[in-house]
């Protein structure tokens, strides 16, 4: 699963970057989209030396530093994980501006348009 892993990791990047090179350059969306992305590649490094690490290891126990690189791995993911929220949830990176809760599939020929208030007007509490 480490190996899937880390393929999965890379392809993500390659589309990573290509988005990346699509903003701005000076803005803040710039600097955290590439602090997102080194992060993900450090984490990616981390993950195939522990997996390395752990190939030859006897009855596939880990050693101590296999064990602490995936450690640091978790933890910088929780990081660039939140990195990445802010990035689409504060600043509107990658969002369509269709985008809304009954939005047509992003397989499907159909354009996202902006939702039509069909229904009652919304409270402030559940969504349904």
């Amino acid at each position: 699963m480490i190996a899937a892993g880390q393929v999965g990791g890379l392809l993500a990047a390659v589309v990573g970057f290509l988005d990346w090179t699509a903003i701005r350059s000076g803005t803040r969306a710039k600097s955290v989209g590439g602090w997102h992305g080194l992060g993900n590649l450090v984490i990616v490094i981390l993950f195939v030396i522990s997996w390395w690490l752990r190939s030859g290891a006897e009855d596939n126990v880990p050693s101590a530093l296999a064990f602490t690189l995936s450690l640091l791995g978790f933890g910088l993911a929780l990081v660039t994980g939140w990195l990445g929220g802010e990035l689409v949830y504060r600043l509107g990176m990658a969002a369509d501006e269709g985008a809304h809760e009954n939005a047509p599939s992003s397989l499907s020929t159909e354009e996202a348009a902006p939702a039509r208030n069909t229904s009652t007007k919304q409270t402030g509490g559940s969504r349904r």
